[in-house]
């Protein structure tokens, strides 16, 4: 979100609330559907496709090359499934948090739109779906799959006790990179295990510059991130995790056998973090949002490094 683009409040103001209310679910679903989209945050796919672009930068490892089709289908609909799982969780443990914080007021709970109870059954609904998903992998997956609601039901609670949410949250967007592993070869090696760390090391980074945009309000709430963490040496912090991240990517792609092209990917993605840093500016945190969804674009460098260093090895 640009500042030339961004909304503004009638006091002049950037109003950095990240609903928009004229979007496609306005236009496309039935108006009592639209609250429950917003929930699971179907207007908003970008958490989606960086839960979803690693776990297919996995496959594509373990199956030194193109993953199989099935395989791709299983572990969209578990990314898609998942993300609205934790960010409906979330949002019943914040619903008298968000209320106070100017980029999530208008979110369905906490703005009155939907109540406890419809979010509870809609809660139980998606794990009712995504358990069927554990039919179509292997019994280490599933229980890698059992593990890691725990950890989802954990992480909006953590932004109450610790500074780092946001590596909480990384653990649980990028789980499915060793699920990835486990049921494509039955085994979640040491450069797997390496690479999945350095994703949750990106997360942190990229998260960070997104949890600029809330610190005024979780300073007034006494919530923590690692925004409030770092403070005025952000910048530093998160060019340190985006250096280990592509250190931890270059020796785990080496170690599981990626050829050359994986190499070219890591210089590119390397270039495009660079730019992200550069770009980067803690006392305009309303330029954090395009920077979060630039991340993107690392996701699918990934991606693609990971299928042509696999195809090339």
């Amino acid at each position: 979100m640009s500042t030339q683009h961004a909304r503004r409040r009638p006091d002049g103001a950037i109003d950095l609330n990240d609903i928009e209310f004229d979007d496609w679910v306005a236009h496309w679903l039935p108006r009592s559907w639209g609250p429950y989209a917003r929930l699971c945050r179907l207007d908003r796919p970008i958490g989606t496709w960086l839960t979803l672009l690693p776990a297919l930068a996995a496959l594509a490892q373990a199956a030194g090359g193109w993953p199989e089709p099935w395989r791709v289908v299983v572990f969209s609909l578990g990314a898609l499934l998942m993300r609205g799982i934790g960010c409906t969780i979330n949002d019943i443990f914040d619903r008298d948090i968000d209320k106070h914080v100017e980029r999530t007021r208008y979110r369905p709970l906490t703005s009155g739109q939907l109540t406890l109870r419809q979010a509870l059954w809609f809660l139980f609904a998606q794990l009712a779906v995504c358990a069927s998903l554990l039919l179509a992998i292997n019994p280490m997956s599933r229980w890698l799959a059992v593990a890691l609601l725990p950890i989802v039901v954990i992480y909006p609670l953590c932004k109450r006790i610790t500074y780092w949410p946001q590596a909480v949250l990384g653990v649980c967007f990028n789980w499915g990179m060793l699920m990835a592993w486990s049921d494509t070869r039955n085994e979640v090696p040491l450069g797997a295990i390496a690479v999945y760390i350095g994703t949750i090391l990106w997360q942190i980074g990229y998260d960070t510059i997104y949890a600029y945009i809330d610190v005024r309000d979780d300073k007034r709430l006494g919530l923590h991130s690692t925004a409030l963490r770092f403070g005025a040496a952000g910048k530093a912090w998160i060019g340190g995790f985006y250096v280990a991240t592509l250190a931890l990517w270059a020796w785990g792609g080496q170690a599981i056998g990626m050829g050359w092209p994986y190499a070219v990917g890591m210089v590119l993605i390397g270039i495009h973090l660079a730019w992200q840093l550069r770009k980067l500016d803690l006392d305009r945190p309303e330029l954090g949002l395009g920077l979060f969804r630039a991340n993107l674009w690392v996701g699918v460098m990934l991606v693609a490094a990971s299928v042509f260093g696999g195809l090339a090895a």
